[in-house]
């Protein structure tokens, strides 16, 4: 026996060999793999791509899959690896039960084309489970009578295990008075007997107690141990007997519980109470007794839970008889399930696109479909259909694969979205079915142009219209969708009258709406076409054309214009009439025209002024001037007619024409009157527009001035207070008295008196020039007497003297000047003395500068006086000398210095040699710039 135990290890070991030299190999499409149970998730299977001879790429691009027929994926492919990995943990005892060989299937779906591997994979059995028996004791009652070499069954342990991994051998231990006996191969029917090698004494030991332990073959062991109870008794020695060694039944799925499937019984020969016999499974599984029961008396198996054929399609029991002595036998029970239809067809979609193009050929694969019925037999058979008025079918590919595709032409814009629904039908009794609805929606190609309703249209606008008019709008349809249908609208190139038409008609591509582009001119252009272009947003764009013919409507935009007579700027002519004209007698014929059209033209005459209205006649239409009566001497020569020629627009429009007639019979009398004939200037609606415009900038001119006038007059304003606060703290800055080469004193050299006399009128204004008082203001000590006397003959004996104005700069002749404080130097030769403060300062004075310079030529003057001595105190007193800083004028102001309270008091005379300062021209403190320009203004005359 241990010969044979280590021949079925190495047999075991060259199998597990083989199976890991060969653990891929592809037959026919097909791939197998072996792999251990108990794998962890994400352990690696197999390479897929490699075995299968495809790129890792095509995986990829054809987005790979694994399908399953059933609810358990146990392996995920990686399509960028192109590698089959564990996803979920795997039992194969739960997986295959006690069926040894052990695999599954699924299949490798791959589109773009469509293909299909089968994969089956093998689980092979590890040394996971340990042999149990189904008791942790066992008790046998023995009777003291038994003889040795008696048979005594036990329960057998369970191995869930395989292959070199189940169960081996047994070990019993003691063996002093029992040994082992095994019957056949060790698996779940065989038998485990204990054999009684010596009677046993009840009156020594009653009570014998033996291990028997399961060891299985694999690496390393696993074994399981049951303790057995050996009670002694009295004599028993007939054992129960079965009927029949196996018994048959059958069963059909779903069957009620309590169905009786049948009925065991045995027979013992001894009598009494040894003679009652009780039954009872004998290692039974979980899914056993879940399923069946077995009445302990009679021996009924009765059903106790819900049998499924696709579950457990035959079941295997063995039933066990005791009686009251110990004695047992065993028997086995074979159940057979019978199928029912109870299972409807199950559709599994495999890949379906639910949007299809609607240019697909048929025979474009739309779906692949897989049904399954796990039912058997008939009840398995399946077909699968869909509705016949539907442009689709469905094909079959291979067992329970189908394929749907297009079986015509489809139209999008006929029907856009079509149900499909997919029925398959078992061949079971009564059939069992199922539905699959699906929702295919057709996406849309650019198959259809865009179309106007009409191919041209009539549009009207009024010309004068304003820029960016909409005067017509134009659409199209496109039976597309999406993008396909989004119509935009574009002007085709042409030109009118030279230029391009998009220079008169844009269009909106969004609305189609057109637009005017600038004012139309009916007397230009009275109509045109144009071509607009409707285009879809496919790719390629498909378009539509349309004209569209625009006609200008007239406006009375235009005033009649007269052709005859010709109306001129001078004297006009005159028609002559001679006195012997008779009632009717065609004076002369207007002739005018208007450029409008239609109504807008149609002119009339009528008389609007006329010498004599009982003399002439204007026809209304026809614009004949024809005398009324008969001409007479009385009739004046010259007659003047205004006659007003109307259009019929709405407003109407007119223009007036002046006739002159001569009612005479000689051409010298028609010209001695005809010179006296002029023509009435009447000025049109532009020459009143311009007047207004005129008037409008006279009235914003004067406006203006005034705001400026009033402004000056603010500015002089507050710079005359902030002068005054100025002067007021101003120090008193004493000088000595400048003595010049001619032997005059004085800081002034001329002082000018002028009279003014100012209008508004600036023609009118007039201004009058003394003669200078002296060439300098303060003189000699000599003729400082003699002031007053120059002063009153300036004034009462050089009146008759000529005036001369001043020049045109209104600068003074100064001789001697120096720089002043700013650096102020003097003119060049011939160009006159400068007032302090308006010559060309290289840097302009401060107002500070300024007084500064002014207040100490007023002090010169004042200190003079005082260094003079008494007896020029005497000849002169103080009060003849006026004192300069109560009137000094600054050049760019209208400030005036007044004099300090304590320089009214003599200043006493600083020690040191005289300084010279420079000479000022101070100008009448009268003098304004109104002055000024008066003056200059005389001087131009």
């Amino acid at each position: 026996m241990a010969m044979r135990r280590n021949n079925k290890l190495l047999e075991w070991l060259l199998c597990i060999f083989m199976v890991c030299a060969f653990s891929a190999y592809a037959v026919s499409g097909q791939v197998r793999y072996s792999i251990p149970e108990e794998m962890t998730v994400g352990s690696f299977v197999g390479n897929i791509a490699k075995d299968l001879g495809l790129e890792p790429q095509r995986l990829v691009a054809g987005r790979a899959r694994v399908f399953t027929a059933g609810d358990s994926e146990y392996l995920i492919l990686n399509r960028e690896k192109g590698q089959l990995l564990v996803k979920e943990r795997m039992d194969r005892e739960q997986l295959c039960l006690e069926i040894s060989a052990c695999s599954f299937s699924f299949d490798v779906i791959l589109e773009n084309p469509m293909e299909m591997f089968r994969v089956t994979v093998e689980i092979l059995d590890i040394n996971d489970n340990s042999p149990v028996f189904p008791k942790k004791e066992i008790e046998l009652e023995i009777s003291e009578s038994v003889l040795p070499g008696a048979l005594f069954s036990i329960e057998s342990a369970i191995d869930q295990d395989v292959g070199a991994n189940t169960l081996q051998k047994y070990v019993l231990n003691p063996t002093d008075h029992f040994n082992l006996k095994i019957q056949g191969r060790l698996d779940v029917s065989e038998n485990i007997e204990i054999v009684l090698q010596k009677p046993m004494d009840r009156e020594k030991t009653k009570h014998h107690y033996l291990t028997l332990t399961a060891v299985d073959g694999g690496d390393p062991r696993r074994s399981g141990t049951v303790q057995i109870h050996i009670v002694v008794l009295d004599a028993n020695d007939n054992a129960p007997i079965f009927s029949q060694a196996t018994y048959k039944a059958s069963v059909v799925e779903n069957a009620g519980k309590g169905t009786l499937v049948t009925t065991v019984s045995a027979t013992d020969a001894d009598e009494g109470s040894s003679a009652n016999i009780e039954f009872y499974f004998e290692h039974a599984t979980t899914t056993i007794r879940e399923l069946f029961t077995i009445d302990p008396i009679s021996g009924e198996v009765k059903v106790v839970g819900d049998i499924d054929y696709e579950r457990n399609k035959q079941f295997r029991i063995k039933v066990k008889a005791k009686d009251n002595g110990g004695l047992t036998n065993s028997c086995g029970i074979v159940i057979d399930v019978i199928d029912m239809n109870d299972n409807t067809p199950k559709i599994t979609l495999m890949s379906f696109s639910s949007a299809l193009p609607e240019d697909s050929v048929p025979g474009t694969i739309i779906a692949m479909i897989n049904i399954q019925d796990l039912d058997s037999g008939d009840n398995a058979k399946v077909s699968c259909s869909i509705d016949r008025n539907l442009p689709f079918k469905i094909e079959s590919a291979l067992a329970n694969y189908y394929n749907l595709v297009t079986d015509s032409v489809l139209d999008r814009e006929q029907t856009s979205e079509y149900n499909v629904t997919i029925t398959a039908v078992d061949g079971g009794y009564p059939p069992r079915s199922s539905k699959k609805t699906l929702s295919l929606k057709l996406s849309d190609v650019n198959d259809h142009a865009p179309q106007f309703q009409q191919e041209s249209y009539d549009a009207y606008v009024f010309e004068n219209n304003a820029s960016s008019l909409s005067f017509y709008s134009v659409s199209a349809t496109d039976a597309d969708w999406g993008p396909n249908a989004r119509v935009s609208y574009f002007l085709e190139d042409g030109s009118l009258n030279g230029a391009p038409l998009s220079s008169y008609v844009t269009v909106n591509s969004d609305s189609g709406g057109l637009y005017a582009v600038k004012p139309f001119d009916y007397e230009q252009i009275k109509s045109f076409k144009i071509h607009v272009k409707a285009q879809d947003g496919g790719s390629p764009p498909l378009s539509g054309n349309v004209t569209i013919h625009v006609f200008i409507k007239d406006e009375n935009d235009n005033a009649p214009q007269v052709l005859y007579p010709v109306q001129t700027g001078g004297s006009l002519g005159a028609e002559m009439v001679p006195r012997s004209a008779d009632v009717g007698y065609l004076v002369t014929k207007l002739v005018a025209v208007d450029v409008d059209s239609g109504q807008n033209a149609w002119l009339s005459y009528k008389l609007q002024k006329v010498t004599d209205r009982a003399l002439f006649e204007v026809g209304l239409q026809n614009g004949e001037i024809r005398t009324i009566r008969q001409v007479n001497d009385k009739d004046a020569v010259k007659q003047k007619l205004a006659v007003v020629v109307e259009d019929n627009g709405q407003p109407s429009r007119s223009a007036v024409v002046n006739v002159n007639v001569v009612v005479a019979d000689s051409f010298p009398e028609v010209l001695s009157e005809f010179t006296d004939f002029t023509v009435d200037r009447e000025y049109n609606d532009n020459l009143t527009f311009y007047l207004v415009l005129a008037l409008a900038m006279v009235s914003v001119l004067f406006i203006f001035s005034i705001i400026a006038l009033i402004t000056v007059k603010i500015h002089r304003w507050r710079q005359n207070r902030l002068f005054y606060k100025y002067a007021a703290n101003l120090p008193v800055i004493p000088h000595h008295p400048p003595v010049y080469p001619d032997g005059t004193m004085g800081t002034l050299q001329r002082v000018y008196n002028y009279e003014v006399c100012g209008t508004t009128d600036s023609r009118m204004s007039d201004m009058k020039f003394a003669r200078p008082c002296s060439q300098n203001t303060l003189v000699d000590v000599s003729r400082m007497g003699t002031m007053q006397r120059e002063k009153r003959e300036q004034e009462d004996g050089d009146v008759s003297e000529e005036q001369k104005p001043p020049n045109n700069d209104w600068r003074f002749t100064q001789q001697g000047q120096r720089p002043g404080p700013s650096g102020a130097g003097p003119h060049p030769e011939g160009a006159g003395g400068a007032i302090v403060g308006t010559g060309p300062w290289p840097n302009p004075p401060t107002e500070a500068e300024q007084l500064q310079a002014l207040m100490a030529a007023a002090n010169e003057v004042s200190e003079a006086t005082a260094t003079l001595g008494p007896r020029y105190n005497a000849q002169f007193p103080m009060q003849h000398v006026p004192d300069y800083r109560q009137n000094v004028y600054i050049p760019g102001s209208t400030a005036t210095l007044t004099a300090n309270p304590q320089q009214m008091m003599p200043q006493p005379a600083l020690q040191g040699p005289p300084q010279a300062m420079p000479q000022v021209d101070v100008p009448n403190a009268a003098q304004t710039p109104a002055s000024k320009k008066k003056s200059t203004k005389k001087d131009k005359k």
